[in-house]
């Protein structure tokens, strides 16, 4: 009707709609309360939950392709504006120095106009229009279909609040705001702040966060109430229930504004933090609500990051707001808790802050935290970052600890590290034995763990202990732990570029080191662990060609050991026949370009070989064996006839 030119009565008729849509406000109103007369409000709001059709459809005023809110919002209030010209001359630049003169008419203020005909003196288009505009905002409404109608439904709830955002509140624009808010929050399913919100309604933080700046300067408990009530997020507080969170995860994947709508609540609970500094009771019913409702761990994250930003850290202890501390400690420990099953990507940086909260909040926050690890870290976690940040110098000082209270710490951190190692030995043994070092006691239980859980750790792991046991001068134990890394580990006869090649060749050398008794306990391990002659090879050479232990380096000993006795007459066999199975597999699957390598593979079969007694005669005996059993291969036999006759 206004876009044909019938201004007067699209405005009567926009006054009739407004006016019957606050009839039927009051009419379900009245129902609700009448409700409320037989049982209480957390029984009628459960006897409301119970009711709920999941599969209820209400269509919302807001995101609607009519946009009916919209335009009775702009047809009523257009009739309370008053245009404010402003003009401006500036010179055109002409010779004549001429000026022209422009009005802006874009902005804009409002009075109140009585509505003709109305028996209501305090009625006006301004106070219909702000009515219109709250009772579409905080209608429970369902989340519409499909990505461009929940996206139009976001814009246009912006757009509507940054509208009423332009508004001066006086005495009668507050009374009809008080009055709605008490309606919306009495009120049962019809509206989003009210008792029985379904599932799949659209949460009311963004419109909450509109009324929470209007009413905490005049009404900071109204504020608050209002505030904690539109922190709700039926959908995802549905999804956390056991009995319907699979289709209520199904129901929010379909939600493709999910992430604006969350950062819309952490929004809101970080005003709410903001504003209940320094009042304990309102800061712990913030944090609880949050701690219910705020499903996101990256969200709930930055909100426990503004509460800490809120506590003059780095200030002197009566200035800093404790009770804001424990807040964000509070909060932190709900990710930890979220995401330590889960997993995010932003873990470590979690884990990270919490403790340097903790280190802030004083020992007793870091003894619950080391108490109850279990349920916060891995165990990984709990041995490296707390264990470190704990342990460092700088914690210490920064909680000005005397030498006896830095001990008591330090042995909580010790106790930490081995029940790690006990819960995960195969991740945790070694940091355990960093951690314990410096303490007999705690080194000999983390070295007993290490030996208990041996069968469950990797020998790339065990291996690294003992490397790490040796740097510290406990050879005899890094022995010990380089044996059972070599029951544990096997090394194919193809896997001479095996990366723990490495700490076979130490094991080995460690052993000789130790003794000959040593270097016969290994080398029967090593024979039944490694397949791939050249390892062998290398280990035998190694052996032979080094003087043992009981040589005196000083005067020059040159006792070495020979392979014709043991220990090394058992590895020098293991090579040989380790030579001679390999030569076979290698020679069934050969192509000619790997000729060559094959050639220089029997040439370092060669040198073992010699190292034997008669070792030249088992050699020939090979290559007539090949020669019989490969002579299809005239090429290669020709090249191995060429080379060793």
């Amino acid at each position: 009707m206004r876009a044909h030119g019938y201004t007067e009565e699209a405005l009567r008729l926009a006054v009739a709609i407004a006016r019957g849509m606050k009839e039927e406000q009051l009419h379900k109103l009245n129902k609700i309360q009448s409700l409320l007369e037989k049982c209480s409000e957390e029984e009628l709001e459960e006897q409301l939950y119970e009711e709920i059709d999941e599969d209820e459809y209400v269509e919302g005023w807001i995101g609607h392709p009519l946009e009916p809110i919209v335009v009775l919002y702009d047809t009523l209030i257009e009739e309370s504006q008053i245009d404010n010209d402003i003009s401006f001359d500036f010179d055109t630049g002409d010779n004549n120095d001429s000026k022209v003169t422009t009005k802006l008419r874009d902005l804009h203020s409002y009075t109140h106009t009585t509505v003709q005909g109305s028996e209501d003196e305090s009625e006006s288009y301004l106070t219909l229009a702000l009515e219109v505009a709250l009772l579409g905002l905080g209608q429970q409404r369902t989340m519409p279909v499909g990505f461009y109608a929940q996206d139009k439904s976001c814009r246009q709830e912006e757009h509507l609040i940054a509208q009423l955002n332009l508004l001066i509140f006086d005495d009668r624009l507050l009374s009809v705001l008080y009055e709605q808010i008490e309606v919306l929050l009495g009120s049962g399913p019809f509206s989003g702040l009210g008792l029985g919100v379904h599932p799949t309604s659209i949460p009311m933080h963004t419109f909450a966060r509109f009324l929470y700046g209007i009413l905490l300067p005049r009404d900071p408990k109204l504020a608050f109430r209002v505030g904690l009530r539109a922190m709700r997020f039926v959908l995802l507080d549905s999804a956390a229930d056991i009995e319907r969170g699979m289709d209520m995860r199904s129901k929010a994947s379909q939600w493709f504004t999910l992430g604006h709508l969350e950062s819309q609540q952490s929004e809101l609970a970080s005003h709410m933090l903001t504003s209940a500094k320094g009042q304990p009771e309102q800061l712990k019913s913030v944090q609880v609500c949050a701690q219910r409702h705020i499903h996101s761990p990256s969200q709930l994250f930055r909100l426990a990051q503004d509460a800490l930003k809120l506590t003059n850290i780095g200030a002197s202890d009566s200035e800093c707001d404790r009770d804001m501390l424990n807040v964000a400690m509070e909060l932190g420990l709900q990710v930890l808790r979220m995401t330590i099953e889960r997993g995010n990507w932003r873990r470590h940086e979690m884990v990270t802050w919490l403790v340097e909260c903790a280190v802030e909040a004083g020992t007793s926050a870091l003894s619950i935290i080391m108490k109850n690890w279990s349920s916060l870290f891995t165990a990984t976690e709990a041995t490296t970052v707390v264990a470190t940040t704990i342990m460092s110098p700088a914690t210490a000082e920064k909680l000005g600890l005397t030498p006896k209270e830095k001990e008591a710490l330090l042995c909580c951190v010790r106790a930490l590290s081995l029940q790690c190692a006990s819960h995960s030995p195969q991740l945790c043994t070694l940091s355990a034995l960093t951690i314990c070092e410096k303490d007999v006691m705690a080194f000999e239980a983390a070295y007993r763990l290490v030996l208990e859980s041996a069968s469950n750790i990797r020998p790339t792991q065990l291996f690294a202990i003992a490397r790490y046991l040796e740097h510290r001068g406990h050879n005899t134990r890094a022995f010990k732990l380089a044996t059972l890394a070599m029951k544990h580990f096997t090394l194919a006869f193809n896997q001479d570029t095996h990366p723990s090649i490495g700490d076979i060749h130490w094991a080995c050398t460690l052993a000789h080191s130790l003794g000959q008794d040593k270097l016969a306990q290994i080398i029967p391990l090593v024979i039944q662990s490694i397949h791939c002659p050249t390892v062998l090879s290398d280990l035998l050479y190694r052996c032979t060609f080094t003087p043992t232990a009981t040589c005196d380096l000083s005067f020059r000993c040159n006792r070495y050991l020979g392979c014709d006795k043991e220990p090394l007459r058992q590895l020098l066999e293991a090579t040989i026949n380790a030579y001679v199975s390999t030569t076979h597999s290698r020679l069934n699957h050969i192509s000619p370009k790997h000729y060559s390598d094959f050639i220089d593979f029997l040439m370092k079969a060669k040198e073992s070989f010699q190292l034997a007694p008669e070792g030249e005669k088992r050699f020939a005996a090979l290559l007539n064996n090949m020669k019989i059993l490969y002579r299809g291969k005239k090429k290669l036999m020709q090249l191995v006839k060429e080379r060793f006759g």
